[in-house]
């Protein structure tokens, strides 16, 4: 799975990531959905140990265009886990309570205490992306947030969180496909918004601003994978391929009991 992330100091062409590459999982359908399966088995078994330890917290970074699948991830990746040790936190058009602070405020609120496992469905990359596109900010306002946000992050994992992010990378066409599907299929209708239509015409200037944040905020500390998600089944096993190794690579022991279980007698 490494070479699927950003190192550091590398410099990102999204022209050279192939979002409909497959060759992470060769397989068929139903193989594929074995694999799934398997692998959501592991997180569950993770998910549970990472809470009983108490020790170390996971921050889950999803970052997608329209209909780039963060919702599908956290829906298929996460099925079945206990809800009592993972949350969702979700960032959209900032409250009045949140413009009157600075941009990360609402993101720290939000990071995972320990045992925790909490995902940012969007993020606080919003605030180089959608307000340098739309021109909310001055060039210099969002060109200095690179440099906080690796600064935020870099504290994050020095008080023991380990962050991971993944840009879900999906092609043009492919996005016509999806929000076409949403126009024409009544149960998914609800899901489509007009105003995706507007963001859509802005492709080639998302495109840069993914390039940019994917360069400059990729770093040892908070990794970028760029994940081809053309096909769902596939983006979802890379991430949980990454989640899964992540976990383990933090070598977690469950505590030990601070009675003596052999003198305990149930009647």
């Amino acid at each position: 799975m490494e070479r699927f992330r950003v190192k550091p100091g590398d410099k990102v062409d999204l022209k050279q990531w192939d979002p409909a590459d497959r060759s992470a999982f060769a397989g068929s359908k139903e193989e594929a959905e074995k694999e799934l399966a398997r692998l959501n088995r592991s997180l569950e078994e993770l998910q549970e140990l990472l809470y009983a330890e108490h020790k170390n917290k996971l921050l889950i970074v999803l970052q997608a265009m329209d209909t780039g699948g963060k919702d599908g991830v956290i829906r298929r990746v996460f099925q079945g886990v206990d809800p009592q040790g993972v949350r969702v936190a979700n960032f959209k058009a900032p409250s009045p309570e949140e413009l009157d602070h600075d941009y990360l405020w609402r993101a720290h609120r939000q990071v995972p205490g320990r045992g925790e496992i909490v995902i940012f469905n969007r993020s606080h990359y919003e605030d180089v992306l959608i307000v340098r596109v739309r021109k909310w900010v001055a060039r210099e306002v969002w060109q200095r947030r690179y440099d906080q946000i690796k600064d935020f992050e870099r504290m994050l994992a020095e008080e023991g969180a380990t962050l991971v992010k993944f840009y879900l990378h999906i092609s043009r066409d492919e996005q016509k496909m999806r929000l076409q599907s949403r126009l024409d299929e009544p149960h998914k209708r609800w899901k489509f918004n007009p105003g995706d239509l507007d963001e859509r015409k802005l492709w080639p200037h998302y495109m840069r601003a993914y390039q940019d944040l994917l360069s400059r905020t990729s770093t040892l500390w908070a990794p970028w994978y760029i994940v081809p998600a053309n096909s769902k089944s596939i983006r979802n096993i890379i991430v949980s391929r990454i989640l899964v190794d992540t976990l383990k690579g933090l070598k977690m022991r469950y505590p030990k009991p601070k009675f003596d279980a052999k003198s305990v007698v149930i009647e």
